[in-house]
């Protein structure tokens, strides 16, 4: 079965729209209607007049992705393509932790789960974030989750002090800075650019600091330099395709992998087979409680006020 001309006929047949974040594999990026971060992915989705929104991602994304269309059907390839920083902010714990806080806003990074958004005042991005808690007069304090090392970065570049959600990605604290170190030796042209959630002696290194779609853009502008990549090295798809002759380096894993690169088990769940199965069967099928849609569309919306 030619899986790629299945899925473009199902497409159609269902009046669906592909999304595929950045960190999927290559196969299923080119095969999306759209590619990039999760917010911005669900935004586009919006947009659109399908009936049906298959996001090839991780599970909170089909979540937010929901939130933003509730009368569309979405679905996601696997369903247990979890998220790592998502799992380890639990709603309780969380809403235990708010409570005991309660003079802080609560700002909180996109990856996580819809009931996470619920019990915030915002949501921000990686690319947002520092405007979004720039614009909290400076004696509120904040409560920023569930990313620490994002937090830590945030507190650096603005001085704020927020009591931070002790969580964090596993794919962005795999990166070994000793293999780092000798990559660079081989290479001490390339120039790193990193993702804001890895930890502070890896952002120490990066020429370049900023969103998945932050670091695509920083190499278009500088297509003529070298890069050693710190985040997911499924981004290294999209960059190579956009542009071709820059010389690019997946930042090495603390542990010995198939890639020798920081992959997200997660992500990489997802195949051109389940992509094909869940349009097909139309599952499975992600659904979030009216209630909480309602609730977490706040901060969202709150969000996208601050960043105009």
């Amino acid at each position: 079965m030619d899986l790629v001309k299945e899925i473009n006929r199902l497409k159609k047949e269902k009046n669906a729209v592909i999304l595929a974040h950045y960190y999927q594999i290559g196969e299923i990026q080119d095969v999306a209607d759209y590619v990039g971060d999760s917010l911005g992915l669900s935004q586009k989705a919006a947009e659109t007049d399908a009936d049906m929104i298959v996001f090839a991602g991780v599970h909170f994304m089909a979540e937010t992705a929901k939130i933003l269309s509730p009368t569309k059907k979405v679905v996601l390839p696997d369903v247990n393509a979890g998220c790592s920083l998502a799992d380890s902010c639990p709603p309780e714990a969380f809403e235990k932790f708010t409570k005991a806080h309660p003079n802080h806003v609560v700002i909180t990074y996109v990856n996580c789960s819809a009931e996470i958004k619920a019990l915030s005042d915002i949501v921000c991005t990686s690319s947002n974030a520092l405007k979004i808690v720039e614009s909290i007069p400076k004696e509120t304090p904040i409560i920023f989750a569930p990313d620490k090392n994002l937090g830590k970065y945030i507190i650096s570049e603005t001085g704020r002090d927020m009591l931070l959600w002790d969580g964090s990605c596993i794919v962005h604290e795999a990166f070994s800075m000793d293999k780092l170190i000798e990559l660079h030796k081989k290479h001490p042209d390339y120039k790193i650019i990193a993702h804001p959630e890895s930890e502070t002696h890896i952002l120490d290194t990066a020429t370049y600091i900023g969103s998945t779609s932050g670091m695509i853009n920083y190499v278009k502008e500088h297509q003529d330099q070298k890069f050693i990549v710190a985040t997911e090295a499924g981004i290294l798809h999209k960059m190579q395709q956009e542009m071709p002759n820059t010389a690019l380096v997946p930042a090495p894993a603390k542990d010995d992998n198939t890639c020798a690169c920081s992959e997200c088990h997660f992500m990489k769940m997802n195949t051109m087979q389940k992509l094909y199965d869940c349009m097909l069967n139309e599952s499975p099928e992600i659904h979030v409680d009216p209630a909480i849609i309602d609730r977490a569309l706040l901060p969202i919306a709150r969000m996208l006020e601050l960043s105009k």
